[in-house]
């Protein structure tokens, strides 16, 4: 087997990567950003690449010391990004993942623009322009406000089990190419092959751009609806018996007819623990707790002996 080579210069080609997904003659001048880069792989690269292009970056989350990785910062832990963009008057936050392919923005405001949000809105700049081939896939926890917000639209959207091998699965057998999941895992296939949160910020970026409207406006046309998850252990036979239980399918009947089509009901299994995860979503916030908890004790009665 032959000795791996070293790439001469490796950060420099990807940082004119994503800059070559963006269309020619694309700057960002102007436009202030605060950036957190989770004191991960993109502590470096990141911050040139919006440079580059001609923005002016506020940075947190670059001084990584090999333990601080996505520690309260990054786009899993946004607030020291949202506070970030309020102190410096920034137009927007970009708040990326440790290992730099996932990403969470901020509108100027400090208001969390999350991956259902980016994904609407780059769907629906792409509709517009007559780009977008197909329709989008998302997960099974994808916001129903986002499902709702592409069909008002005539955007086909498609539902898969969590994971970004499941979206890019379904993006490859559909022909389509945008996908993604709430936590800013973005796949956008005309553009790479697999999550890049630079990429997909840049997108976003570009979008504003050549748009002239801010995040915060861009993001108008979809409603988030309120969604409440509940973990509820069960026995170590719970989650085999779930799909069987009657008085829980019966729970979830009467709970599916009372939201009257503004709302759904998602039970899952954990992968990795003895859990039935208990979600219900909805336009009432208080409708929504309410039959969460009813759900959620059903579950724990009929599944933990």
């Amino acid at each position: 087997m032959g000795k791996a080579q070293r790439v001469e210069d490796a950060a420099g080609r990807y940082i004119e990567f994503c800059k070559g997904t963006m269309p020619c003659g694309t700057l960002l001048g102007g436009t202030t950003i605060a950036l957190d880069c989770a004191n991960g792989a993109t502590y470096k690269v990141a911050p040139m690449v919006f440079r580059e292009l001609g923005a002016r970056v506020h940075l947190i989350g670059d001084e990584p010391d090999g333990l601080n990785i996505n520690h309260l910062c990054g786009s899993t832990s946004p607030a020291a990004m949202q506070e970030k963009v309020i102190n410096c008057g920034a137009d927007l936050g970009i708040a990326l993942d440790g290992d730099g392919d996932r990403v969470i923005m901020a509108d100027q405001n400090g208001e969390i623009v999350d991956g259902d949000e980016l994904l609407y809105i780059i769907a629906t700049a792409q509709q517009a322009e007559d780009k977008l081939e197909g329709g989008v896939v998302g997960t099974v926890m994808s916001n129903f406000g986002l499902e709702l917000a592409l069909k008002e639209r005539n955007i086909p959207f498609l539902r898969t089990p969590v994971g970004d091998r499941h979206i890019h699965r379904a993006l490859t057998e559909k022909g389509w190419r945008l996908g993604g999941e709430a936590s800013g895992h973005l796949l956008s296939l005309d553009r790479t092959s697999t999550g890049d949160g630079i990429v997909s910020a840049l997108q976003v970026l570009e979008i504003i751009v050549r748009s002239g409207k801010s995040l915060a406006e861009l993001k108008q046309g979809m409603q988030k609806f309120p969604q409440i998850m509940i973990n509820v252990p069960v026995s170590a036979t719970g989650q085999q018996r779930l799909s069987g239980s009657e008085k829980i399918n019966q729970v979830v009947a009467e709970i599916e007819t009372e939201l009257k089509g503004r709302g759904r009901v998602i039970l899952r299994p954990s992968g990795t623990e003895p859990l039935i995860r208990v979600t219900l979503e909805g336009d009432d916030p208080d409708q929504v707790e309410r039959l969460a908890k009813h759900l959620a004790d059903t579950v724990r009665q009929e599944l933990q002996g």
